[in-house]
């Protein structure tokens, strides 16, 4: 009964901001009036702040006012989330976030703030696959063959990720469930001393976004496997996709997009809307976002709402699998 009521929730919410988008709510001339602050839940340096830093430069551009950006890092995203959740619902306090939009509602239920609830999508940057990488000495050669390993032996591999419910976690308790297998999760405190140990052998495997995967294979530091997607990318056009190695339903990717407060004016969520989607036609902008192996989106603030929903509906389901939820 929960998960219907749920369901007619969220299709209620989609059903408004179809409303609003069939009407044409025009654009607040209005708005913004003073800088506007750009929430990276992040620390600096990653996939999601230099996304926040790009956007930032071009509704600067777009609108003559600044766009700061502020790191509010810490508990896998939730920090900075509900920075902006309890924020003044005006338009200026605005999130980029990633994949912990959706996930993180079902991972950490007892929070405060829930993300579906308190948080208005605004729209879709894109996405990019994650590639599945281990050390350069690394025993296997072929997914096929650390694969083998793990089905012979339950738990001798490993894998490494930034945290409990992150991206890479929830990718590599995907692999355990589509798989059969049983690998033991090494969490840590960031990103950095995960692909310190990755490239040392003290763990098997680890799942990287291109930004963070290309560098380390080009140098020799790591080995990719597999490409988490239904098609493989340019910077690694050698490298196997899940769905051509019989895995289908082996999809996770990270993709990012930006939210506000819930209570935020339709007509200031349109036309924040369109400032993103006007960079994301911008050549300078694309050519940065495929550097980085990003699938570019857009699209409007339903389309947005649709994909992060469905989003939400998948992670819950592997979450509750793998039994992730925090206490």
């Amino acid at each position: 009964m929960k998960h219907i009521t749920e369901q007619l929730v969220r299709k209620f919410l989609i059903c408004v901001i179809a409303a609003f988008s069939v009407i044409g709510v025009p654009a607040n001339a209005a708005y913004p009036e003073k800088p506007i602050t750009l929430v990276v839940p992040f620390p600096p340096g990653g996939a999601v702040d230099t996304l926040g830093r790009i956007f930032a430069d071009s509704i600067n551009a777009q609108t003559g006012k600044p766009v700061i950006v502020e790191n509010r890092a810490g508990a896998n995203g939730n920090i900075g989330t509900e920075a902006v959740v309890r924020a003044a619902a005006d338009g200026y306090t605005v999130l980029i976030g990633a994949n912990g939009l959706a996930t993180n509602p079902a991972v950490y239920p007892k929070r405060g703030f829930n993300e579906v609830r308190d948080l208005a999508p605004v729209a879709y940057v894109g996405y990019a696959p994650l590639i599945l990488v281990v050390t350069r000495n690394s025993p296997y050669k072929t997914f096929s063959e650390m694969l083998s390993e793990a089905k012979a032996k339950p738990g001798a591999i490993s894998f490494a990720t930034s945290g409990s419910g992150s991206a890479p976690h929830l990718a590599s308790e995907l692999l355990k469930i589509t798989t059969g297998t049983d690998m033991l999760h090494v969490p840590y405190k960031g990103g950095a001393p995960a692909k310190l140990d990755l490239v040392s052998g003290r763990v098997s495997f680890m799942f990287l976004n291109p930004l963070e995967a290309v560098p380390q294979v080009e140098s020799k530091k790591l080995r990719a496997l597999m490409v988490d997607n239904d098609k493989r990318i340019a910077q690694m056009p050698e490298v196997p996709t899940a769905k051509e190695l019989g895995y289908p339903d082996l999809e996770a990717k990270v993709w990012w997009g930006f939210a506000v407060p819930k209570a935020t004016a339709p007509e200031i969520v349109q036309t924040l809307n369109a400032y993103i989607n006007n960079a994301l036609k911008d050549p300078t902008v694309q050519s940065k976002l495929e550097k980085m192996a990003i699938e570019i989106g857009g699209g409007t603030v339903e389309q947005f709402s649709t994909f992060y929903l469905d989003q939400v509906d998948k992670w819950e389901k592997v979450v509750e699998k793998a039994n992730l939820r925090a206490n």
